[in-house]
């Protein structure tokens, strides 16, 4: 069975930073991509960063210029810094990681999540 292990979240003042990090574990296959979505309490949960195997990334508009995903492909972990962290980035953040199945078809698996919770 595949297991995605998260670290790194926390309680953090508001300006604060951290790392997430995420890695599959129990399976090996080949992945399209993998990234971070949060949700935050009474919320939809919202794609925060992904990050495709060649290396082209997207963002959620909020988190432009103070998150960072970045991958380690050999090991197959991603990390999301989080910089200048605002209240509003208060959530659970889940990691996600995106196979490759047949025929140009994917097929998600999800982290349990690790909580953020950026307050004074």
């Amino acid at each position: 069975q595949v297991q995605l292990v998260e670290s790194g979240g926390g309680l953090v003042q508001p300006g604060g930073s951290l790392r997430l990090s995420c890695a599959p574990s129990g399976s090996d296959f080949s992945i399209y991509a993998m990234g971070w979505y949060r949700q935050a309490p009474g919320k939809q949960r919202e794609l925060v960063a992904t990050i495709i195997n060649g290396g082209s990334i997207t963002y959620a508009d909020s988190v432009k210029g103070r998150f960072a995903i970045s991958r380690d492909n050999g090991k197959n972990i991603v990390y999301l810094q989080m910089n200048s962290l605002k209240p509003e980035d208060t959530a659970v953040y889940y990691c996600n990681v995106r196979r490759y199945l047949s025929w140009g078809n994917t097929y998600d698996y999800w982290g349990q999540g690790t909580q953020v919770t950026v307050s004074a």
